[in-house]
């Protein structure tokens, strides 16, 4: 368990370490979840001790958001303020979203009228 922990914690230390050396505007937790992805593919998924550690902290994951909901609620003020950005973002992120989850879509289904791989013919 102590080696699939550590693997975590190297791969976010070698993230943070790269995006605070190379001035990267990418969190350094971002850069090592693409690293741990990356050395995942090369060694054919993870093993049975870093997959057991990774289900025990997905099963514990709301407990992070305690922070952010307290820190929501320690700036209210602040949100009531600054509503309409809020608002705004929000649509337009959920808009840009969906529009591009439909073109990848459309992208990925090919042709109208061809069969989709995997399904059985009409």
């Amino acid at each position: 368990m102590i080696r699939a922990v550590a693997a975590l914690l190297i791969c976010q230390l070698i993230g943070e370490l790269a995006a605070r050396g190379l001035g990267l505007p990418v969190p350094g937790p971002v850069i090592g979840a693409a690293l741990l992805f990356l050395w995942l593919l090369r060694h054919g998924g993870p093993d049975a001790e870093l997959d057991r550690v990774a289900d025990g902290l997905l099963a514990n994951l709301s407990l992070l958001f305690v922070p952010a909901g307290t820190g929501v609620l320690l700036h209210a003020g602040r949100i009531g303020a600054e509503w309409p950005a809020i608002v705004a973002a929000l649509l337009v992120s959920t808009l840009a979203t969906l529009a591009v989850t439909g073109l990848v879509f459309r992208l990925l289904a090919g042709p109208e009228g061809e069969p989709v791989p995997g399904e059985p013919p009409e």
